[in-house]
C-alpha cells in the first residue's frame, strides 16, 4: 500500500505521523522500550498532545531482534500474532550515551538514533540495513488506521521469497499483498503468502502478523523495503546472518523446521487427474501399465472424484465407482504401491455430512449465528472451523476411518478462500486474521493425525495452501498451472521464491496442470520434475501416464526415475540438512552461490542440495542455456567434465535423456 504521492507529498486521504525522537527509555534485562513522539518536543507544552508510538525491543535468539511499535495500547491489533514462535527472550546487552542507545544480542546490535529516532542493524561492523527517521509512521487514513515500517537497501542489494509467487524472481520493484489467494500460477496471486523476504546482504524480515500485510519493495521509494499493516500495531523481526543460509536457518529455528518424511514419499507419485472419468479397473490398468514398463512407482493418488459428485467432502467412495475401497487399497500395496486421497476442507451441503456438521458447530458461521455457505466450488458448502477443538477432532475422526481402511496420506487441497466479512470463529479469532491462518490450522490438523496414526517419520501431505509455520507441514506443491514451457518457467520461479520463504520441499505437476501438454513439454517436464525433491504425474482433464503421449515418453520417465533413486544416497544429505538447518533441498543458485553476481539473477535452474546443478530444458528444439559458477564440474554420468575458471553460460542442444545435470567436485 502507497502513502505518498512521490518524494515530497503525502498520498490523499493519509495523514503521516512519523517516528522522530526518543523521549523516554525504559530498560529491562530482556527487552526495551521506547517512547517515540511522532515530533520533536521543544519545550513542556509540546507534551500536552500526541501521538507518540511506543517500541518494544526484545531477541528471541542471538543476532535476532524483535520489534513490536504501536500507537495505541489498548487496541485489539495488539492482540498477540496466531503464529507460534518457538522460545523467549534472551538476555540482550545495553549502551546509552547522549546520542545513542546500542543493544546487542550475539554479533549484532542495534544502534538508535535518540534525537532523530532511526536505528542501523550491524552484524560485527558490517551495515545489515537501516530504519532512518520517518521510516517508523502511525497513519490516519480516511480508512482506517495503519503502521508502516521502511527498511533500507544498499547498492545491488536483491530481495527474495514473500512466499511462492510466479513473477519475476527477485521482488525489488513489486508491490505484494501478503493474502492467500486460489489465483493459478499465472497471476500476481499466491497460494503461499509468507511475510517474509530475504536479501542477499544477509538480511531477513519477518513480519508478524497473520492478517493481510502489503510490501513495496523499492517500489513506492526505490531504496526501501515498506512493509504495512491495518491497526494500531506492527510486529516484526529482523534477522542479521553471516550468509544467506544462516538467514534461513535462524528464521526457520524461530518459526519451525521440516520433520522428517517416509522415504517412499520422494518416489514418483501418479495421480488420477482432476476431471477424468476412473474406477477400480482403469487404476490398476494405470499401476500395471507402470510395472509393465519398468517405471518404479511409489504412490498413487485419487484425486477428488474417489468420492461422488456434488457431495464433497463426505468422506465416502462413490460405491459406483468403487465397491470395495479396502480391497483396492489392498491391491496397491500388495503391488508396493502407497495410496493418497484428495481431501478439503469444505463441506458441501449435499454431504451426508453436513446436518451433523452444522447442528454441532463444526462449520464456519455468520454474524447471526447461521452457518457461513457459498455455491463457489460445491453448492450450499460450508467450511470447517478448525478454532473449534470439536470440529478439529470431528475433521480428523472422518479421516481416521481412512487411514484404518489403508490409505497412506492426504492430500490438503485449497484452504485459500476463507470469508473475513460477517463471519465469526468458534474461538472468537479475528476473521481477519484467520484467513491466512487458517490453512496453518487445517494442515496442522491433517499432519497431526497422521502423525499420531502412522508415526513421525511416515507423516506427509500434499497441500497447496500455505502461510508462515507451514513448513512443518511438508510437502507442497505449486497449484494449477497451463500446460506449456512459459507455465514451466513460471513454476520453477514459484518453487525457488518458496524456497528462498523458510521451505525445504516442493513438488509440481508434472507436465502442466491445465489441458494438454505436447509430448516434447511432458519430456522435458518430466525430467524437471524428477530432479525435484518430489515428484508427481498430476493434471485437469487427461491423464498423465506416459504412453498418453508417446513411446519416447515412456523411456524418459523411467531414465529420470531411475537417475533420481540413484541420486537418492545424496538426497539424503540434503534432508538431513532441511531437518537440521532449514535449509531447502531444492536451492536458488544465489543461496549456494551468494559470492558470484551472475547467480543473483538465475531463476531457471537451481541446485539439488549443495553440489548437484540441475538446469531444465525450456525450448522445443532442445536448446538449453544454462550457467556453471568457477570450479569444475562433472556430468551425472561422468562423461562431462568442465573446469570452469570464471563463471560462464553455455548453450547447446540436448535430447530428453540429456537435461544438463552436473555434479561439483
Amino acid at each position: 500500500m502507497k502513502f505518498t504521492d512521490g518524494a515530497w507529498r503525502t498520498a490523499e486521504g493519509f495523514d503521516i505521523h512519523q517516528a522522530k525522537e526518543v523521549r523516554f527509555v525504559k530498560k529491562d534485562s530482556d527487552k526495551i522500550t521506547l517512547t517515540l513522539p511522532s515530533f520533536h518536543i521543544y519545550n513542556r507544552g509540546m507534551t500536552l498532545s500526541g501521538p507518540y508510538i511506543t517500541m518494544e525491543i526484545s531477541s528471541p535468539c542471538e543476532n535476532v531482534f524483535h520489534i513490536r511499535a504501536y500507537h495505541f495500547k489498548g487496541d485489539k491489533s495488539l492482540a498477540p500474532s496466531y503464529f507460534r514462535l518457538a522460545g523467549t527472550s534472551i538476555e540482550i546487552g545495553t549502551q546509552e550515551d547522549e546520542k545513542t542507545i546500542t543493544i546487542t544480542s550475539g554479533a549484532s546490535c542495534l544502534v538508535i538514533d535518540k534525537a532523530n529516532y532511526g536505528y542501523k542493524l550491524m552484524r560485527e561492523g558490517r551495515l545489515v540495513t537501516s530504519s532512518s527517521e520517518g521510516a517508523l509512521a502511525f497513519i490516519d487514513g480516511d480508512n482506517g488506521h495503519f503502521m508502516r515500517e521502511q527498511l533500507s537497501l544498499g547498492v545491488g542489494e536483491h530481495v527474495y521469497g514473500l512466499g511462492e509467487r510466479f513473477g519475476s524472481f527477485i521482488r525489488n520493484g513489486q508491490s505484494i499483498d501478503i493474502i492467500n489467494k486460489d489465483g493459478g500460477t499465472f497471476s500476481e496471486q499466491s497460494y503461499k503468502n509468507i511475510p517474509f523476504y530475504i536479501t542477499d546482504n544477509n538480511l531477513g524480515v519477518f513480519v508478524n502478523h497473520t492478517e493481510e500485510v502489503n510490501f513495496e519493495v523499492a517500489s513506492e521509494n526505490v531504496s526501501k523495503v515498506q512493509f504495512s499493516v491495518r491497526g494500531e500495531c506492527l510486529d516484526y523481526y529482523v534477522f542479521a546472518g553471516t550468509s544467506m543460509k544462516d538467514v534461513i536457518t535462524l528464521y526457520t529455528g524461530l518459526t519451525g523446521r521440516v520433520p522428517k518424511l517416509p522415504d517412499w514419499s520422494f518416489g514418483l507419485w501418479l495421480s488420477t487427474s482432476f476431471s477424468t472419468d476412473y474406477d477400480e479397473q482403469t487404476v490398476l490398468s494405470f499401476v500395471d501399465g507402470m510395472r509393465d514398463r519398468g517405471i518404479d512407482l511409489s504412490v498413487f493418488h485419487f484425486d477428488c472424484f474417489w468420492m461422488k459428485d456434488s457431495h464433497w467432502c463426505n468422506f465416502l467412495w462413490d460405491s459406483d465407482m468403487f465397491p470395495d475401497p479396502a480391497g483396492l487399497i489392498a491391491k496397491l500395496h500388495s503391488r508396493g504401491v502407497h495410496v493418497c486421497v484428495w481431501i478439503n476442507p469444505y463441506i458441501a451441503q449435499q454431504s451426508e455430512i453436513f446436518d451433523e456438521a452444522a447442528t454441532n458447530g463444526y462449520l464456519i458461521k455468520k454474524t447471526d449465528g447461521s452457518v457461513w455457505q457459498t455455491d463457489l466450488w460445491q453448492a450450499g458448502m460450508g467450511i470447517v472451523d478448525f478454532t473449534n477443538p470439536d470440529a478439529r477432532k470431528w475433521y480428523q475422526d472422518k479421516l481416521k476411518v481412512l487411514l484404518d481402511m489403508g490409505v497412506d496420506c492426504f492430500k490438503t487441497d485449497f484452504g485459500e478462500r476463507i470469508p473475513t466479512e460477517d463471519v465469526v470463529f468458534a474461538d472468537g479469532s479475528d476473521p481477519l486474521r484467520m484467513h491466512n491462518f487458517y490453512t496453518y490450522l487445517y494442515n496442522e490438523a491433517v499432519f497431526e493425525l497422521l502423525e499420531k496414526e502412522k508415526g513421525k517419520g511416515e507423516a506427509v501431505l500434499f497441500a497447496r495452501s500455505a502461510t508462515a509455520g507451514c513448513q512443518k507441514f511438508p510437502l507442497h506443491w505449486g497449484g494449477d498451472c497451463h500446460s506449456d514451457y512459459p507455465s514451466m518457467e513460471q513454476t520453477i520461479r514459484g518453487g525457488l521464491s518458496l524456497m528462498l520463504s523458510g521451505f525445504s520441499y516442493w513438488s509440481h505437476d508434472i507436465g502442466g496442470f491445465e489441458d494438454k501438454s505436447t509430448a516434447d513439454v511432458y519430456k522435458r517436464w518430466s525430467a524437471f520434475g524428477l530432479l525435484s525433491s518430489h515428484s508427481r504425474l498430476h493434471g485437469s482433464s487427461s491423464y498423465r501416464v506416459p504412453w498418453n503421449y508417446d513411446d519416447e515418453a515412456t523411456d524418459v520417465l523411467r531414465h529420470y526415475v531411475e537417475l533420481k533413486k540413484s541420486l537418492m544416497p545424496y538426497i539424503n544429505e540434503a534432508r538431513s540438512e532441511a531437518e537440521e538447518s532449514g535449509l531447502p533441498v531444492m536451492r536458488p543458485m544465489v543461496l549456494e552461490f551468494q559470492d558470484d553476481p551472475v547467480c543473483a539473477f538465475l531463476d531457471r535452474q537451481y541446485m539439488l542440495g549443495g553440489k548437484i546443478l540441475v538446469a531444465p530444458v525450456f525450448d522445443p528444439d532442445g536448446e538449453a542455456q544454462f550457467y556453471l559458477p568457477e570450479g569444475t564440474w562433472v556430468s551425472v554420468d561422468g562423461s562431462d567434465r568442465r573446469v570452469v575458471t570464471t563463471g560462464r553460460f553455455f548453450k547447446e542442444k540436448r535430447g530428453y535423456l540429456e537435461m544438463p545435470v552436473f555434479i561439483k567436485e
